[in-house]
């Protein structure tokens, strides 16, 4: 009887455990999406938007939310491409995020997609173009932060 006992008390013992675990794994899982969504969205703002006079300002503040071996490759962009070709022909984009969705997540990495529309003028074309986009951004956490690892255009 004992040892019947002691097995039950014993599969009892592994079956909240496990159910403990799924839960607090499943918490974690919400946490992340709701997380790097909001990261997401904030950082890709800040990574395209700029304005001509201040297009490196804005660029070395937008490194900050991203990993430093993709803060390497957009610093790169934007100081060879994107910066001067703003301060020449004085271009202007706003972003704003029109939409988003967690594509996969789990407690430490996540993938999102987001709707943007930009809004651009430039000396060239005073008259704001808007344009709508997609991109997909791939999000790394990083101690308590959630940091852009990777964004490709869909």
């Amino acid at each position: 009887m004992a040892v019947v006992l002691t097995a039950v008390v014993a599969v009892l013992a592994v079956v909240v455990g496990w159910l403990a675990y799924g839960r607090i794994h499943d918490s974690a899982v919400e946490r992340a999406r709701v997380e790097a969504r909001a990261a997401a969205e904030a950082e890709v703002v800040a990574m395209l938007e700029y304005d001509f006079a201040t297009v490196d300002e804005q660029a070395e503040a937008a490194v900050a939310g991203l990993t430093p071996d993709f803060a390497t490759e957009y610093m790169n962009l934007m100081t060879n491409v994107v910066a001067p070709g703003a301060k020449e022909k004085s271009i202007t984009v706003q972003v704003s995020v029109q939409g988003s969705s967690v594509v996969s997540a789990d407690a430490d990495n996540a993938v999102m997609l987001l709707y943007l529309n930009q809004i651009t003028t430039s000396s060239d074309r005073p008259e704001a173009a808007s344009s709508g986009s997609r991109v997909r951004v791939e999000m790394q956490k990083d101690g308590d932060r959630w940091l852009v690892d990777r964004l490709t255009p869909v």
